[in-house]
């Protein structure tokens, strides 16, 4: 338990740096979508052209877009876990990476769903918060080992085959880990919020 609060604290330390003010790779403004043609038709239909901050950076490397573009289709609209789970996952690893352009995103898309302000609080509290179900909670915890450890130990993995097949655990994985990378790439270019957009509870 010692190591493992002191593991905590050395990453707290970590991810509350100072975030970029600005971008150091600013968003493609030009007719971007010529580019990358047919990833552009899905855009659209998935955005109706309101194209944000972090598709108009990647945006400035065309090769990477097609490439990594259809795995972030699989993750937001093919995945097999449930919408709530999904959301809850994302939101979870998204603050513990400090995400803050992530974490605003998907704010928005767990309230479309129904998430409560209280639950999306609760979310930056942890599996040990008081509210959430056995499962919930399970899940919180496995984005945690994930996170820390880049591992699911045997408990959290017995408790979650009892309710997900194989399909959904390793959507399970690979969401945590689109969702630490785009972190990744948020963090250290600088993405900034989009408009309305209000970042981390205060």
């Amino acid at each position: 338990m010692d190591q493992e609060l002191e593991r905590h604290q050395i990453k707290d330390s970590v991810k509350r740096e100072k975030r970029l003010s600005k971008p150091r790779i600013p968003p493609f403004e030009g007719e971007w979508h010529k580019l990358i043609s047919q990833e552009y038709i899905s855009f659209k239909k998935v955005y109706d052209d309101n194209i944000i901050n972090i598709f108009k950076t990647i945006a400035r490397y065309p090769k990477l877009m097609k490439n990594w573009y259809p795995f972030f289709v699989h993750i937001v609209r093919s995945s097999r876990l449930p919408k709530r789970d999904s959301e809850l996952i994302i939101l979870r690893i998204g603050w513990l990476c400090q995400s803050e352009y992530e974490w605003s995103r998907h704010v928005t898309s767990a309230k479309e769903i129904g998430f409560s302000d209280e639950e999306i609080i609760r979310i930056t509290k942890g599996p040990k918060a008081e509210g959430w179900n056995e499962f919930e909670r399970t899940l919180l915890h496995a984005v945690d080992e994930l996170y820390f450890d880049a591992f699911i130990s045997d408990e959290t993995w017995k408790i979650l085959s009892e309710k997900y097949n194989e399909q959904k655990l390793m959507d399970l994985i690979f969401t945590v880990g689109e969702y630490n990378l785009v972190s990744m790439f948020l963090n250290t270019i600088g993405v900034q919020l989009e408009e309305g957009d209000k970042g981390f509870p205060e």
